[in-house]
């Protein structure tokens, strides 16, 4: 730790069912040295959501409102979408640009794309508080120290290794904007004022619970939108927690990653820590980048972003 930071956790989707993990989440923020303020709607329920409209809407305003360097999600879920044309997007572009990062990832990726669609403001794609930092174990290390870099300002990049079938004979590099996340989330603005035109951009995705079909699915609607034929990458973060069925014949996640190969020019990487996995970066959604590409290490680099 080089500084304590401010941090505000709030509940913008599905209503916190792990209570005890969000509340182990935010013990650890605090023994990391963080000042940690929970907003007051964080445990609220309405139906799934964690309060009804107004209410999240509130302590969405709220977190824009509180100076925070960091306003992290409890969860995610359900319940962004709804939001979208409601959203206080003067107040979240006034509050990024004065400092504060808004984190998270799932059901936020709509609040993401929306306030880049809007604002042109950058937020993080990163950890939420009940699933990363409440776990019953030790937090993972990496998602930790990239957070603690997020926090204090000092994230430059991140890098991986790629499967020995990806790895590039000669030194690649390409230049965009970092865009994406949760892949449903996409699929579902598509069509809407809320997903941004981006052209020439570097397309990160993730998923969970989504059988390989679904997630071509959802990709042939990106494409046919004329949406994935615009970006200079598309990078796979990990698709988790899926049951293959019998009459699947070898369908999987290989197949559908090839099958993308095969419908656009742009580069198709995987690997990508990110996602619902315990091991995740952190990321700048709508931040300029460069992804360079050596042998099988993948570099994914933004600069030192205040």
């Amino acid at each position: 730790m080089t500084s304590s930071q401010r941090i505000y956790v709030y509940s913008p989707s599905s209503a916190v069912r792990d209570k005890a993990a969000v509340r182990r989440g935010i013990k650890r923020l605090r023994a990391l040295g963080h000042e940690v303020e929970v907003d007051p709607d964080t445990f609220s329920v309405h139906m799934r959501f964690a309060g009804d409209d107004d209410t999240r809407l509130a302590a969405i305003e709220r977190a824009a409102n509180s100076g925070a360097d960091v306003a992290i999600i409890t969860r995610g879920g359900y319940g962004l979408t709804r939001l979208l044309p409601r959203l206080p997007y003067k107040a979240i572009a006034r509050a990024v640009k004065g400092g504060t990062k808004f984190v998270g990832l799932s059901d936020f990726t709509a609040f993401q794309n929306a306030v880049l669609a809007k604002t042109g403001a950058v937020t993080w794609s990163g950890p939420a508080v009940g699933e990363d930092f409440g776990v019953h174990a030790e937090p993972d290390d990496i998602m930790q120290a990239c957070f603690e870099d997020l926090a204090v300002g000092q994230g430059e990049g991140t890098g991986w290794r790629l499967p020995a079938s990806e790895a590039a004979p000669k030194f690649k590099r390409v230049e965009g904007m970092l865009w994406g996340g949760n892949l449903s989330i996409l699929a579902a603005m598509v069509g809407t004022p809320w997903l941004p035109a981006i052209k020439g951009g570097i397309l990160f995705i993730e998923d969970v619970h989504e059988h390989p079909y679904r997630v071509e699915r959802m990709l042939t609607q990106l494409l046919h939108a004329g949406i994935l034929a615009k970006q200079k990458a598309v990078v796979f973060g990990h698709f988790t927690n899926y049951k293959p069925a019998p009459h699947d014949r070898g369908f999987k996640l290989a197949t559908v990653v090839g099958w993308l190969r095969s419908q656009v020019k742009a580069p198709v990487y995987t690997g990508l820590p990110f996602g619902h996995v315990a091991t995740k970066v952190a990321l700048p959604v709508g931040a300029p980048v460069h992804l360079a590409v050596e042998g099988r290490d993948a570099f994914l680099l933004w600069g030192h972003r205040h």
